[in-house]
C-alpha cells in the first residue's frame, strides 16, 4: 500500500471513530431533535467493521417493533444517516391492512429510463415477542434484533457509503417496515414490502433482499422460491471472489420481503441465513453478529453490482 493510500485509510478510520462516537452518543434518547449522521469519506471498498458499527448503533435504540420508541428512533436515524451519505430519501407512509407502514426508500442521482432498476431491501423492524425463546418465561419479551433486522440494514448502509457513483443502474435501497410481526394479534408478515410492491406503477428489473446475514456461523443457502438465474449470478460472484459461505444448494422456502415481488413476476432473491439458532429469541444479540459475515455479503453484492453495471 503506497503512502497516499495509507494516509487515506488513516483519515478514514479517524473519521469513523469520531463519527461513531457522535452516532452512539446520540442514541440514548429517541426524542432528541438532532439525529446523528455519518460524516465518513467514501471508500474504495465495503468495510465490514464499519457495517458492524451500524449494527451497534441500531442496538442502542433497543427493541424496534412498530409502535415502540426504538422504532421511531431508528426510522429517523436511517433517514438522517442516508441523507448524510449523499442519498435522496423518501419516507413513504401509508395505511395497509389497517396498520401504518413506514418504508424508507433511498436513491442516488436522476432516474435513467435506459438502464436497469434494482431494489436492494432489508427490514428495519424487530419482532415484538420472542416466541421461539427456549425459556417460556421470556417469550413475552421483545427480540433484540441484532441479526434479524439490524444486520440487513447495516449492509445496505455500508453499500450506500461504498458503492461507486458511476454505476449504470437505477438503485433503490429499501428499508422495509413491519416485516417481522406476523402472527401477533392477527397481524401478517412482510407488510412493508407488500405495501410497497402493491403501490408500484412500474416494476424494478430485479429485487434483492438481505435478511439475517450477520450470523457469525454464516451459511447462506439458496432460498427455494428465489429466482434461480439472478441467484446464480450472485452465488457465482461469491465463488469468484472466494466467499465460501454462499452455498449454491436449495434448503428452505421462506416467505420474506422478496415474496411480493415474485408474485408480480419480478425476479427476486432472498439472501438469508436461516440456520440461526437465536431466531425470534431474546438471544438475538450483538455478540452473535460478525463483522466478517457482514463483509462477505457486502463484498458479494458490491462486486456483483460493479461487474454487472460498472462503466
Amino acid at each position: 500500500m503506497n503512502f497516499f493510500l495509507q494516509m487515506n485509510r488513516y483519515f478514514m478510520w479517524i473519521s469513523l471513530i469520531i463519527g461513531v462516537g457522535i452516532l452512539l452518543g446520540g442514541c440514548s434518547s429517541p426524542n432528541e431533535e438532532t439525529i446523528p449522521t455519518p460524516t465518513i469519506p467514501l471508500p474504495a471498498s465495503f468495510d465490514g467493521d464499519l457495517a458492524y458499527q451500524y449494527v451497534v448503533a441500531q442496538m442502542e435504540f433497543g427493541p424496534r417493533y412498530p409502535g415502540s420508541d426504538g422504532h421511531t428512533a431508528v426510522k429517523e436515524w436511517i433517514q438522517a444517516s442516508m441523507v448524510g451519505l449523499g442519498w435522496e430519501v423518501a419516507a413513504e407512509e401509508q395505511n395497509f391492512n389497517d396498520i401504518k407502514i413506514q418504508n424508507i426508500l433511498a436513491t442516488r442521482g436522476i432516474f435513467q429510463a435506459e438502464v436497469p432498476w434494482i431494489v436492494i431491501g432489508a427490514h428495519y423492524d424487530t419482532r415484538r415477542y420472542a416466541d421461539h425463546d427456549p425459556d417460556p418465561n421470556l417469550r413475552s419479551e421483545p427480540v433484540p434484533g441484532a441479526n434479524d433486522g439490524a444486520s440487513g440494514v447495516a449492509v445496505l448502509m455500508e453499500l450506500a457509503r461504498s458503492l461507486p457513483e458511476n454505476l449504470s443502474v437505477n438503485l433503490t435501497l429499501a428499508f422495509f417496515d413491519a416485516e417481522d410481526n406476523g402472527g401477533i394479534n392477527g397481524g401478517d408478515w412482510i407488510q412493508g414490502s407488500r405495501a410497497y410492491a402493491e403501490s408500484l406503477t412500474t416494476h424494478p428489473d430485479f429485487v434483492i433482499i438481505v435478511d439475517m446475514i450477520g450470523d457469525s456461523d454464516q451459511n447462506i443457502y439458496l432460498e427455494q422460491s428465489s429466482d434461480i438465474f439472478l441467484a446464480g449470478e450472485i452465488w457465482e460472484t461469491a465463488e469468484n471472489i472466494g466467499v465460501d459461505t454462499f452455498i449454491f444448494e436449495q434448503k428452505y422456502r421462506i416467505i420474506d420481503d422478496h415474496t411480493p415481488f415474485l408474485t408480480l413476476g419480478i425476479p427476486a432473491v432472498d439472501i438469508i441465513d436461516f440456520d440461526y439458532t437465536y431466531w425470534h429469541t431474546t438471544h438475538d444479540t450483538l455478540d452473535k453478529v460478525s463483522a466478517e459475515s457482514l463483509q462477505n455479503v457486502g463484498d458479494v453484492l458490491r462486486q456483483w453490482l460493479v461487474q454487472s453495471f460498472g462503466s
